[in-house]
């Protein structure tokens, strides 16, 4: 699979990464087994970058993400992300919360070190200055490669990145959420690289979606304002529309939709998540599709007409 460079530092990856949330969180029960399957099956189609939170089952995420890549750990980058405390779901960004978190999360992944740390959310109550400080003790301790940023605004990133080098910002971006488009000014002044969370917005560009009622009772989608009663026929009818172009080009509308985030930009990488093995192979397939100038402007357009915010900011 080709590979991309995010941010200034060094940091290369695949094309397509993998996104380890929906393993252990907001989609209803999943099974170990088939999860374990699925990444690793990532790995042998050539995705090299795998991401996880310690907010995914608090800590049950990471573990299950660090056993199935130990036996390939050299041959992989894992990103986590710490910033909540349980059981609200609140900010917590305190540097004694994030020094627990983080060796925590160590443990977890079963690794000497975490190539790429992220603050997961702003937190109003603590200074980002003293957010990055305790992070970059990491580095300077070797057991963090690169740092990042999420779920954030400009102001929050150029501070943040006077303290250390910020390698890359993880922000939700698809063809239902570019919001974020406005951020892209401040990374390109300053060398970040993106990281493009829910690139199939929670599911609704997998081919597969269906509303909300048909979800298991825990399933985030049963919150997201792409599937409320007053917006769902909308986009049902803008999926429509994608997959037309989809199959005129003869692929899935899961892998038009990775194609156009990639044509975006040349240093941004999608994260889709599946614990389903065909699946995984549609996603890292996508790494291959090209879609020319016409096709992104007409995907621009239809994005236009999607209803509903996006979960977060």
């Amino acid at each position: 699979m080709q590979q991309r460079t995010l941010g200034r530092q060094g940091l290369t990856v695949s094309a397509i990464g993998y996104g380890a949330m929906g393993t252990t969180f907001a989609y209803g029960p999943g099974d170990d087994t088939e999860s374990i399957a699925a990444i690793r099956a990532a790995h042998e189609l050539g995705v090299t970058h795998f991401d996880t939170a310690e907010l995914y089952g608090w800590g049950t995420g990471e573990r299950l993400l660090g056993a199935a890549l130990a036996p390939i750990r050299d041959q992989v980058t894992i990103a986590t992300k710490f910033g909540f405390t349980p059981p609200a779901y609140a900010p917590d960004s305190r540097p004694e919360h994030v020094r627990q978190v983080v060796d925590a999360s160590l443990r977890n992944l079963g690794t000497d070190s975490i190539d790429v740390l992220y603050q997961h959310i702003h937190d109003p109550a603590v200074p980002i200055e003293d957010v990055v400080g305790v992070m970059q003790e990491f580095v300077h301790a070797g057991k963090v490669r690169y740092l990042g940023l999420s779920n954030t605004d400009a102001t929050q990133i150029r501070r943040a990145h006077a303290v250390h080098p910020i390698s890359v910002l993880q922000t939700e971006y698809s063809v239902f959420s570019r919001e974020s488009e406005e951020l892209f000014p401040t990374v390109d002044e300053l060398g970040i690289g993106l990281v493009a969370y829910s690139p199939l917005a929670r599911g609704f560009l997998s081919g597969a979606v269906q509303p909300r009622d048909a979800y298991a009772p825990d399933d985030l989608r049963h919150q997201l304002e792409w599937w409320a009663p007053e917006h769902f026929e909308a986009n049902v009818a803008v999926v429509a529309e994608l997959t037309a172009i989809a199959e005129g080009r003869g692929i899935r509308l899961s892998q038009l939709a990775l194609a156009w985030i990639l044509a975006k930009r040349d240093d941004v990488v999608p994260i889709p998540g599946s614990r389903n093995t065909a699946r995984v192979a549609e996603n890292a397939a996508a790494a291959d599709v090209v879609l020319s100038t016409d096709e992104v402007a007409r995907i621009d357009a239809l994005s236009r007409d999607v209803r509903g915010k996006r979960a977060m900011g």
